[in-house]
């Protein structure tokens, strides 16, 4: 209700009632607090409150946000309100102003959070071209650094190894220093298990044998790089070689960066068949009604009640007494199975998930495997490689990648039951019950992660022969078992290069947008906003920016880990010869020293 002032005194509708029967004039007063165009101060309290025409009572209060907060001070420690320490509501029962001041700090809680959120939409509103703007860039970004693989993995992948191992060596030589200069200092030759625990790390550090134990750290830790090097240099060639031929193949099928898009599309209507599937359910009960009073000692209070009968009813005795909605129930049996529906609704829910994903990667992994097993590259490579794929995928695949689905989903469901029971179990001092429990919940998850990889093979496995899910599963496991150390390779070295991708591509994204904002980019200080935080748009941009880079090199992540199956199927189907002929690339057969008859 908006007024003209706020109240600067305590005051109660049954006050005013009765002062205004002795003649005063409080009600010309107290009027002004009460809705516009009422102007019956001698209608009954009771009708009053139940018709919400006036407030019980009246505190002083101050504008804060355009909001009458209760004026609530601190003098000498105790907290007042007009001077008053204590005060009687309208049931004339007696509070403590410190509950008030409790109150208003939350109200003031409340008020602060919806000023912000008000402060952020507006930013919003004011930056949102730019936003999309940034996002386009991202993007871009994202689709150079794909061609650009193409000549620098390579050169990127060696020049962070030698920085390491750069750093390794400083570190062995500042560790030697420090224990030649510790040689002079007595005291120094104690044993860290005399010193025992000490909370001030510095103490450590005037230990020769600190120095002693991180330069053998430092230096195992170069020797095992070297080691790695020296063992799987080749290996780390190949890996390299598959995403330069990757980058070549996305650079030809450009149509499969977009799809995403229809991924991110085939998630939202799960979600939202989900969410609307859920509310009706949780809804799908009779409404129940309860009163509510103020009055704790009320008899009536927390019964069942009809709203449309209720202002008719007894049960308006108390002052104050509301028929209010409370929860949806009922007692039939199918209230009382809404829990198993949605869990059930939840499995499926996933089940759908998980679906809209194996479709991704079996349409991808199609399109890029006909890349590959062309022979001449990219003249044999069919016209339209990503819709054929997507039409083979729905037209004989579905079943194959339903049940994988359905696998995953199961996993995942009880890795979310496993969750709900934990969160149960908090208040519970049962140390053995949580031991079980953390037990299958990391069960679970290891479990959950090696079914995932399992399916995206799987998934190649199915994209590249038709083969049923079963099949195609044993058959890509065994196939990375027999190639393991190069999966190891392969897998690392793309992780590493990808993620390093998206720190590159979110981070310029970053800067240009902090530039922009702070009013550093001199030619474009004109068409910057005036935004009441600059970090908010920036923010967006940069977690917008990571999550397009991450859609892109999704895609050719996944065009890597089919190369890599169909590489290694094509090693061990053909041998070079006229009858059976390699598919791989000609840089491929240089790094394996594989010859081709013609």
């Amino acid at each position: 209700m908006c007024v003209s002032k706020c109240p600067d005194k305590f005051a109660t509708y049954a006050e005013m009632q009765l002062e205004h029967k002795l003649g005063s004039s409080s009600w010309q007063y107290y009027r002004q607090f009460c809705k516009p165009g009422f102007d019956n101060p001698n209608k009954p309290v009771s009708q009053v409150l139940r018709d919400e025409d006036c407030p019980s009572m009246i505190v002083p209060s101050r504008p804060i946000l355009h909001r009458c907060l209760p004026d609530v001070m601190t003098l000498n420690g105790t907290v007042t309100v007009a001077n008053k320490t204590k005060f009687q509501d309208a049931l004339q029962k007696a509070h403590n102003v410190t509950e008030l001041h409790d109150a208003a700090k939350v109200l003031r809680r409340q008020m602060d959070a919806r000023e912000l959120g008000l402060k952020i939409v507006e930013d919003y509103a004011k930056s949102w071209p730019w936003i999309i703007l940034g996002l386009l860039i991202a993007m871009l970004f994202s689709l150079i650094f794909i061609v650009l693989l193409r000549f620098t993995a390579g050169l990127m992948l060696w020049i962070t190894i030698i920085t390491v191992l750069l750093l390794l060596s400083y570190g062995m030589w500042y560790c030697s220093m420090a224990l030649t200069t510790l040689k002079q200092n007595q005291g120094s030759d104690v044993s860290i298990v005399e010193v025992g625990l000490q909370t001030d790390l510095k103490v450590y550090l005037q230990l020769r044998q600190t120095w002693m134990i991180l330069l053998a750290t430092l230096g195992v830790a170069a020797l095992l790089i070297l080691l790695i090097l020296a063992i799987m240099r080749r290996r780390i060639t190949l890996a390299i070689a598959l995403l330069k031929e990757a980058s070549k193949a996305t650079g030809h099928m450009m149509s499969t960066l977009l799809y995403p898009l229809i991924t991110f599309l085939l998630l939202l209507i799960c979600i939202s068949y989900w969410a609307v599937t859920a509310l009706y359910l949780a809804t799908s009960g009779e409404a129940i009604y309860k009163v509510m009073s103020p009055n704790a000692s009320c008899p009536n209070s927390n019964s069942t009640c009809n709203p449309e009968t209720f202002n008719r009813s007894e049960e308006t005795s108390c002052v104050g007494s509301q028929c209010l909605f409370a929860f949806y129930g009922g007692e039939t049996p199918y209230h009382q199975y809404l829990f198993v529906l949605q869990i059930s609704n939840l499995l499926i829910f996933l089940w759908l998930v998980n679906f809209s994903l194996a479709l991704g990667q079996c349409t991808l992994s199609g399109a890029f495997s006909s890349y590959y097993w062309a022979k001449s590259k990219p003249q044999d490579v069919p016209a339209y490689p990503l819709s054929s794929s997507f039409s083979r995928a729905l037209r004989f695949h579905t079943g194959s990648l339903a049940f994988g689905a359905l696998v995953l989903s199961v996993v995942q469901l009880f890795r979310i039951v496993l969750k709900y029971l934990e969160n149960k179990l908090k208040g519970f001092d049962n140390s053995f019950s949580r031991f079980i429990l953390c037990c299958l919940t990391c069960c679970f998850w290891c479990l959950e992660k090696f079914i995932r990889y399992m399916n995206t093979n799987a998934y190649i496995m199915i994209a590249i022969y038709g083969k049923n899910f079963f099949r195609s599963a044993q058959d890509a496991f065994f196939l990375l078992m027999r190639n393991m150390v190069r999966v190891a390779v392969v897998d690392r070295v793309t992780d590493f290069l990808l993620f390093l991708g998206k720190i590159m591509v979110a981070g310029g994204v970053a800067v240009l947008a902090l530039l922009f904002f702070m009013k550093k980019i001199v030619p474009l200080q004109e068409e910057v906003p005036d935004l009441n935080f600059y970090e908010v748009p920036v923010m967006t941009i940069v977690v917008g920016s990571y999550l397009i880079a991450h859609g892109f090199f999704s895609v050719y992540a996944m065009c890597v880990d089919t190369f890599f199956l169909c590489f290694c199927d094509d090693l061990e189907r053909n041998d070079g010869s006229a009858e059976k002929p390699f598919f791989m690339s000609p840089a491929l057969r240089r790094i394996l020293g594989k010859s081709q008859s013609h």
